[in-house]
């Protein structure tokens, strides 16, 4: 029942957010800005991911911003646990202080600081990128997939609804 709410909140956000579209940003870039701040409640960090108790869960954009206000107004729209910030970072540098971390491009993605892989920071990025989620058009419809294996190497838990979303889900290889 939640997975179909969520597909139903994320269908309804994204026809929102399009509606607000402007010119300069594509229908497909507002239905990955909706995804973005609706992923977030089904994710689980370790409290270490946070500075403190109640802090926001920061969603950020390394590389240029596809979105423009889109993923403001979508953040903005997501009530209920942690609020979420829109953050557009300068430098690579600062991603380890984000929960979220969108990769805008290859080379965001080349210019991740070593060792980010262990922090408990959910990337995101395009299809074939180096992202725990990676969006992907399947049949003109924006699609994700999911590295759960990579999550949990991070201690990152991700709620069976949203696996069940995923487009694929890559789990860690059982033991022989």
């Amino acid at each position: 029942m939640r997975t179909a709410r969520l597909v139903c909140a994320v269908v309804l956000l994204a026809a929102c957010v399009a509606g607000a579209v402007s010119a300069d940003i594509s229908l497909e870039y507002a239905i990955r800005a909706a995804y973005l701040a609706k992923f977030a409640p089904f994710i689980e960090w370790p409290d270490s991911a946070f500075a403190t108790p109640g802090a926001a869960i920061n969603i950020c954009i390394l590389g240029s911003d596809p979105f423009g206000a889109a993923l403001d107004r979508a953040a903005a729209s997501v009530t209920g646990g942690r609020p979420l910030l829109v953050r557009r970072l300068a430098s690579p540098e600062l991603a380890s202080a984000c929960q979220i971390l969108y990769l805008a491009n290859n080379e965001a993605a080349a210019s991740l600081p070593a060792g980010l892989s262990e922090r408990p920071v959910v990337t995101v990025s395009e299809a074939g990128g180096a992202g725990m989620i990676a969006f992907v058009v399947d049949g003109n419809h924006v699609r994700f997939d999911i590295d759960d294996d990579a999550a949990q190497h991070s201690g990152i838990h991700i709620s069976s609804k949203l696996l069940s979303l995923a487009h694929a889900v890559k789990h860690k290889a059982a033991a022989p």
